[in-house]
Parts: C-alpha cells; sequence; structure tokens
C-alpha cells in the first residue's frame, strides 16, 4: 500500500517566506530540482526564473538553453500548494528515508535562496518540518481538497467551516491561482512535471474523475454552509 504523508512548514515567527512570484517560482523549481537521489546541485545559484519550463522534463540552463533532466526520485509528489508563509505538500517516499532527504534538500536549498536574495541571516523556517502519515480513508479522502482549498483562505476563510456564498467565485478563484497542483488535476497545464499524480488520478477516476469530485465538494459547501463540517479533523497537523 502506498504510504501518504501530508508535510509541512512556516516560516519563523509566522513570517511571510514567499514575497513576490519569483519566490514562488523558485520553491516549486526547488522541489523538482530537489527530488533525486543524485546530491543537490543548486542551492545559492541564480537562475532565470522566467527561462524554466516545468511543463516538460527540462529544466533551463545558465546558457538558457534546455537540457534534459533525468532523476531518480525521492518521493512522489502527489499535491503542493504554497501560500504566504507555508506549504503543504502530500507525499510517498520512494527510498528509505526520501522524505528527509527531500525535505532537508528543500528547505535548506530554498533558505539559502531566501537569505542571500533578502540579505538575512538565520533560520527561515519554524523549526522541522511537519511530517503526518494518512492513516485512514476518511483522512485521505479530504486531504488532497485540503491542499488546494488553502487559497481560499485570501478570499474566502470561512471554507475552513465547509462554508462558502459563491460557487462560481471560489472556482474562478482556485482555477487564476497558479502556485497549486490544482490545475493540474484539472488537466490545465501549470507544473506537470513537479508531480505524480498516477495515484490520485486513478482513485478519483473511480469516483468520476478529480474535476467532477471538487466540484461537488464545492457544492456541498454552499448548500451546507451552515452545517458546521469542515477540515476540523485536519487540525492535528494544522498551522494556525
Amino acid at each position: 500500500m502506498t504510504e501518504l504523508y501530508h508535510t509541512l512548514n512556516r516560516g519563523v515567527d509566522r513570517r511571510e517566506i514567499f514575497l513576490d512570484d519569483q519566490d514562488r517560482f523558485r520553491f516549486i523549481h526547488d522541489l523538482f530540482e530537489f527530488n533525486d537521489q543524485q546530491p543537490a546541485g543548486l542551492t545559492v545559484r541564480s537562475f532565470d526564473y522566467n527561462m524554466l519550463d516545468l511543463r516538460s522534463p527540462t529544466i533551463g540552463s545558465d546558457d538558457k538553453k534546455a537540457v534534459k533532466k533525468v532523476r531518480e526520485l525521492l518521493v512522489e509528489i502527489h499535491a503542493f500548494c504554497i501560500m504566504k508563509n507555508h506549504y503543504h505538500l502530500l507525499l510517498s517516499p520512494l527510498v528509505e528515508d526520501g522524505i528527509v532527504q527531500f525535505m532537508r534538500k528543500v528547505n535548506i536549498g530554498y533558505a539559502k535562496y531566501f537569505n542571500k536574495k533578502y540579505a538575512r541571516t538565520g533560520a527561515l523556517f519554524e523549526g522541522r518540518y511537519k511530517s503526518v502519515l494518512v492513516e485512514n480513508e476518511a483522512h485521505f479522502a479530504h486531504l488532497p481538497f485540503y491542499i488546494h482549498l488553502n487559497p481560499l483562505d485570501f478570499s474566502m476563510p470561512e471554507w475552513r467551516e465547509w462554508k462558502i456564498d459563491n460557487l462560481a467565485q471560489a472556482q474562478k478563484f482556485l482555477q487564476d491561482y497558479h502556485w497549486s497542483s490544482h490545475l493540474d488535476y484539472l488537466g490545465k497545464k501549470n507544473f506537470p512535471s513537479v508531480t505524480q499524480r498516477e495515484f490520485l488520478t486513478k482513485y478519483f477516476d473511480s469516483e468520476g474523475g478529480y474535476a467532477q469530485v471538487f466540484k461537488k465538494r464545492l457544492e456541498g459547501m454552499e448548500k451546507e454552509a451552515n452545517i458546521g463540517i469542515g477540515f476540523a479533523n485536519l487540525a492535528d497537523i494544522a498551522l494556525e
């Protein structure tokens, strides 16, 4: 059986750790670059994020030519979302200590980039990342949606209480938010090279597909706005 872990971390003192689109793109690039059993080859090195195309298995090189990136993955990244001061990942290890190795490279690499860019020193993240094993079907059934719904904090924070007032507005907001794997699951190329989506896609296909299931979840939140059922069962790893 596939082991699934909800892995997350936030900025020290709850500070914002993604200040602009370049930061967000850099972190997503790092999810791709560091998911490799080979030693990390990129930490502080600067790059032109406009030249990087994570829609294919290539990355931009220093001379702005696309080069083939052959990787031996440490983890499967099933889903991700980055916010202003934290991130969420849904991971499965592919090798022993795969998550430990991957998260060490991602957190150290991004912290070095961030500290150099903003001329700061010291820890960027609030201690060691959290990683919680998904142990039951109910937890698993909610988790991909919980991760992909996080951006609604910016416009409809009541979603956490299973409430939304405008289904169309919520759908549009999430489709305009590029810093998660949600669009790739909808079949819209965003950062498809970063994630390994076969496991979740197969699971949701049995229920009509991810897009259909996600829409039904949002419809349920709109219709049952006062039912008081939300994502409280995920509070064990809440960042608030």
